[in-house]
């Protein structure tokens, strides 16, 4: 089955659409990459989502107005995907949507939205489209995230010693072989706010590390930072830009008026490298493959490895699946597991009861037909 899996992320700065081939054989999944295009959203559309996103305030009509427009940005990204990686002749789309809320009160995770309707997706593709993922699982009593660890366990196991999957995107998550899974807090969330913050909006993100290379790391800052309750919360736990964003960093800064922009950067990106070190340690890793934006900051990649010595670091792109399309490929693997009735979740990842088939499908210009029951889920991801 070729599915197109299309993800943007917490740092919504374009929509990923990555194809991939999908089959059962045994008691593996084989999934073969056929390639990944990206549609940056337009500046419009951007600004209006971060005007909404949290600490900003927004009311049903904006939210009904993003809903339409990021569903037809997806299902643009998802037409060009087809077309220029499926040649047509795509099956199915699996869409993660843009997350603009994720309610989590005190370790529990009471509700989530993602917006982009995938009925647009449906009508301008013809095919039928999975979203609305993360619901089932917090209805079950999980986290709702991170889901990429179900596909994190199945790709991952067999490989000698302790292998940890690595996420930095907005925020970072992790995935140990014996199905633990949590966002460590925030990855490139405040390192971004900073960039935009101290530059009028001229830059979205440190680019390479540059302001963080040229920075000094504040450790009273640093102390404070670490200061923040949700490091201590048991495992699984999950966050978002909920917390970690402008509004939060500026109140951080509060009484260090004379760090320069350079410094505070430095300090964001070592604050990433300490919480995901804890984090990878507490696991006892012997091996940590990192994908996302993140893996791009030389300066963040080499504070982790500083701080991991004897753990051997790699990237995605080693083991088949590009650090930029890791989790567009995930929710492919998701969708596809949707539509033949599998689980999509690990119960020991998100803190679910049960494992549960996830999302909700839109059919498409056919209507609906969903592969014969009685698949059994596979015990491995094999990237062909």
């Amino acid at each position: 089955m070729r599915v197109i899996g299309l993800m943007s992320g917490t740092s919504y700065d374009a929509i990923d659409a990555a194809a991939a081939d999908l089959s059962l054989d045994g008691d593996g999944l084989v999934l073969k990459p056929l390639g990944m295009v990206s549609e940056a959203y337009d500046e419009e559309l951007r600004d209006a989502l971060a005007a909404a996103l949290p600490p900003g305030v927004t009311s049903a009509a904006e939210v009904c107005r993003l809903d339409t427009g990021i569903g037809q940005a997806f299902a643009a990204a998802a037409v060009r995907a087809d077309r220029e990686l499926c040649g047509g002749e795509a099956e199915l789309v699996a869409s993660h949507g843009q997350t603009v809320f994720h309610w989590a009160d005190g370790g529990e995770v009471r509700g989530t939205l993602q917006l982009g309707q995938p009925a647009w997706i449906a009508e301008a593709t013809g095919l039928p489209v999975v979203a609305d993922f993360r619901p089932r699982d917090i209805a079950a009593g999980g986290q709702g995230a991170p889901l990429v660890s179900l596909v994190d366990l199945l790709w991952l196991r067999g490989r000698p010693g302790t292998p940890v999957a690595l996420n930095l995107g907005g925020i970072a998550n992790v995935t140990a072989p014996d199905g633990t899974a949590f966002d460590t807090g925030p990855a490139c969330a405040l390192i971004d706010a900073a960039a935009r913050g101290f530059s009028g909006g001229a830059l979205a993100h440190d680019v390479d590390g540059a302001l963080a290379a040229r920075g000094t790391v504040h450790e009273p800052l640093l102390r404070r930072l670490l200061d923040e309750p949700y490091y201590a919360l048991p495992a699984p736990k999950t966050t978002g830009k909920e917390l970690f964003h402008l509004g939060y960093l500026r109140d951080a800064l509060a009484g260090f008026t004379t760090l320069r922009a350079e410094d505070v950067i430095a300090t964001l990106t070592m604050l990433t490298a300490r919480t995901v070190a804890d984090a990878v340690g507490a696991l006892n890793a012997t091996e940590v493959i990192a994908s996302g934006g993140g893996t791009r900051n030389p300066v963040l990649m080499a504070m982790l490895g500083q701080r991991l010595p004897g753990t051997a670091m790699r990237t995605s792109d080693e083991l088949g699946l590009p650090w930029n399309a890791k989790e567009a490929y995930a929710f492919a693997v998701l969708g596809f597991l949707t539509a033949h009735g599998l689980p999509g979740t690990h119960p020991a990842s998100t803190g679910a009861r049960h494992a549960r088939v996830l999302g909700s499908i839109t059919p498409g210009r056919e209507g609906l037909r969903l592969p014969p029951p009685g698949a059994r889920p596979p015990k491995r991801l094999v990237v062909a």
